[in-house]
């Protein structure tokens, strides 16, 4: 019979929260240990959290990504580049300057211009007429 592998729950719920994948999480533990396989993992969570790899792994990634907002926001008080991109991303702001009252009268200058050029163009038909 196999020896069991112990996995440390703290341990395993730090790698999820640094946003690892099953795979990512099985390689850590078979240079730690020395032996692992996905399988593992998964019966782990069931005998652990009575859910499924996914479901754990949402569970323990969400307490991460609250950890690297938290980062984030912090860093962009010190940082323009930071402070722009969480400014673009979470309160919608653009440097992009187009509003349909431009498209509008960038029209009916076209309109107006190939107006314009038609009546010119039927002046001197006219006088060429003549």
């Amino acid at each position: 019979m196999a020896k069991k592998i112990e996995i440390d729950k703290k341990e395993f719920e730090s790698l999820l929260a640094i946003q690892c994948s099953c795979n990512e999480i099985v390689a850590f533990y078979q240079y730690k240990l020395g032996s692992m396989c996905d399988e593992t993992i998964r019966r782990f969570c069931v005998r652990e959290y009575g859910k499924s790899f996914k479901e754990v792994a949402e569970e323990k990634r969400a307490v991460g990504k609250i950890g690297l907002r938290r980062a984030g926001f912090e860093l962009a008080k010190k940082n323009a580049a930071v402070h722009i991109f969480y400014c673009k991303n979470y309160l919608g702001m653009t440097d992009k300057v187009v509003t349909e009252s431009t498209v509008a009268v960038s029209d009916n200058f076209l309109e107006a211009l190939n107006s314009t050029a038609s009546e010119d163009w039927k002046e001197e038909e006219n006088e060429d007429a003549d």
